[in-house]
């Protein structure tokens, strides 16, 4: 049973922009943190950005911050993630989880719920 499904990937060249969608088909998502995640080939998976519930508090570690911007609209059970100023380097498959605890998705990267995932590959 699909619980999250990610959406919007694609071939871009540098410099341009995504956004990612992750829509929900469970029914606690409102009262679930969201977080974006990104692993790429033969590397470790990193957290890209969270929400909390609400959606009006984030949080990005240092080494993401300014490109990428995370948001929710709970009335669609859907997160974004954009994508700015996209880099060959940024090439990876994005995931998005959802967990009732921030502490959960930021610090044990261990979400109740995962996407299937979305490649994106950007091109120089």
């Amino acid at each position: 049973q699909v619980q999250l499904v990610e959406s919007g990937g694609g071939l871009v060249q540098a410099g341009e922009s995504l956004r990612l969608s992750c829509t929900a088909s469970f029914d606690t998502f409102s009262s679930s943190a969201v977080g974006w995640f990104r692993q790429a080939p033969g590397k470790g998976r990193e957290l890209i950005g969270a929400t909390i519930q609400s959606g009006k508090s984030t949080y990005y570690p240092d080494s993401m911050k300014g490109r990428f911007f995370v948001s929710r609209d709970n009335t669609k059970n859907t997160a974004y993630l954009e994508l700015n100023n996209l880099k060959p380097e940024d090439t990876a498959v994005y995931y998005c989880g959802a967990d009732p605890k921030l502490h959960t998705l930021v610090v044990d990267m261990a979400p109740q719920y995962w996407g299937q995932g979305t490649q994106v590959t950007v091109s120089s």
